[in-house]
């Protein structure tokens, strides 16, 4: 492959990590191949998976297809557009003055966008001008057409249903496109879909250069003295110029609104309600008086989210007081803490990608959960494990313990519906990888199972039309 590919690395400002590398190569080889790729790109928080992926959507371009990145947020669709159309540069502005001569077009789709953007973008994707289009789910609206939809892209995969990713699939034509997925943390299923061996899993292990490591402390009820602290250290830091982050399970204007966290463990249905950013907004008005805070969530509309989060990345804020829309993606190096306030309402990898949001320039990052878990609960272990570790693997196997691995061949992406019996993946990978490779033997030995008539019937009757569509699907 020469043109777009070759130019951009030939431009890129710094050196790609030995990972980026080596990952890179084990796409490009996926890519040149007939059958379709379905490969897992597994890099912790700013392990530098855009990069990977951009190079793989040029990759697609130059053969001359298109490809699609699927963004689970407005903020984190717009971000990427930003960061593919900045790194780019004047490779993004084909038909355009000052375009390079082997330029391609980026195109935004998103929910909100004015009549004339989408149209302009929906017709740059109709008509191939677009060779990389970034959206949320108003990709998969049936008004979206592809001229020849080669790679799709789907960042932060646990946040699109199984159904969502086969929608856009379906947009290629003919051929089925070839499919990356990345995460930073796999949720259980996903980890459970590794050892079956249903994705292909790369790995980023590295950090690129320049980042920084990010302390993480539980700020427990039984030390109270701790919660005290985290308000004079977000004081200390404010005037040295630096920035912070404070997240809220919910808006808090009602019941149940933005509830993204995870539902309370056994024993403790009773507990209060999460804390809401609007609840606590009047108090930090108080606690950090002085300090220029801005509000940021999902019922905002798109343009006030745009402004507050320009002003946060341009330092005309200190505190930006949040819910967990800037849970990925955003970035912003001068950002230094982090406090999640009711942090046992919040999963492993939900706090785990929060975490990532400081430490990503070259000041240390902090993280501070803030929780009334009592210690020994299951929710303080969660807390306790994720300031043990940053180590994302872990951290999913952790998950996986503790929600299980969903069940495989439907569509609940974790909880405690296991279709499995008599073995759990953690204990019994072995077992699953032998058992694999067998079955993949006597499936190429014999494709139809005409010698192993009992195996074809129980088959038959395990592998409904769902289920074999949620295979096929996922």
């Amino acid at each position: 492959f020469g043109g777009l590919l070759a130019e951009f690395d030939q431009r890129l400002p710094f050196e790609l990590t030995k990972g980026q590398r080596e990952v890179g190569d084990e796409i490009a080889a996926d890519l040149a191949l007939e059958h379709p790729m379905h490969r897992l790109l597994q890099g912790d928080v700013g392990a530098g998976k855009t990069v990977v992926a951009l190079r793989a959507m040029l990759q697609v371009v130059d053969g001359g297809g298109q490809a699609a990145l699927l963004a689970p947020t407005e903020v984190l669709a717009q971000q990427h557009y930003r960061s593919i159309t900045g790194m780019l540069g004047d490779l993004a502005q084909a038909g355009q003055l000052g375009g390079a001569e082997h330029a391609t077009r980026v195109a935004l789709l998103t929910g909100s966008q004015g009549a004339k953007a989408r149209k302009a973008a929906l017709l740059d994707a109709a008509s191939g001008a677009a060779g990389i289009v970034v959206g949320t789910h108003a990709l998969l609206q049936e008004s979206v057409q592809f001229a020849d939809l080669g790679l799709i892209v789907v960042d932060e995969q646990h946040r699109f249903g199984v159904e969502q990713r086969d929608a856009l699939r379906e947009k290629s034509g003919g051929g089925r496109p070839h499919v990356l997925v990345m995460t930073a943390t796999p949720i259980p299923r996903t980890v459970a879909m590794t050892v079956f061996g249903d994705l292909e899993t790369s790995v980023l292990g590295q950090l690129p250069a320049g980042r920084s490591k990010i302390d993480t402390h539980v700020v427990p009820p039984e030390r109270p003295a701790f919660l005290a602290r985290t308000w004079e250290r977000i004081r200390e830091e404010a005037a040295q110029g630096r920035q912070i982050y404070i997240v809220c399970p919910r808006i808090g204007e009602q019941e149940g609104d933005e509830g993204d966290a995870v539902p309370a463990d056994e024993g403790e249905r009773d507990r209060r309600s999460p804390l809401g950013i609007m609840e606590l907004l009047p108090r930090l008005e108080e606690l950090l008086s002085g300090l220029r805070i801005g509000v940021l969530h999902g019922k905002l509309h798109p343009d006030e989210k745009d402004a507050v989060m320009r002003r946060f990345t341009e330092g005309e804020l200190d505190v930006l007081l949040a819910t967990t829309v800037i849970e990925v993606g955003v970035d912003v190096p001068n950002a230094t803490v982090m406090v999640i306030m009711d942090a046992d309402r919040f999963g492993v990898s939900q706090l785990h990608q929060l975490r990532g949001r400081v430490g990503r320039g070259s000041l240390h990052g902090l993280c501070l959960l803030v929780t009334d878990a009592e210690p020994e609960s299951k929710a303080r272990e969660r807390l306790d494990a994720v300031a043990s570790t940053t180590d994302g693997f872990k951290l999913s196997r952790l998950d996986l313990e503790q929600r299980r691995e969903g069940d495989v061949l439907g569509a609940a992406q974790a909880g405690r519906a296991s279709s499995l019996r008599l073995l759990t993946l953690q204990k019994d990978e072995d077992v699953i990888r032998d058992a694999r490779e067998e079955a993949s033997a006597l499936v190429e030995a014999d494709p139809d199972l005409a010698d192993h008539p009992g195996l074809a019937t129980v088959l038959d009757s395990l592998l409904d039309e769902d289920r074999a569509g949620f295979l096929e699907k996922a």
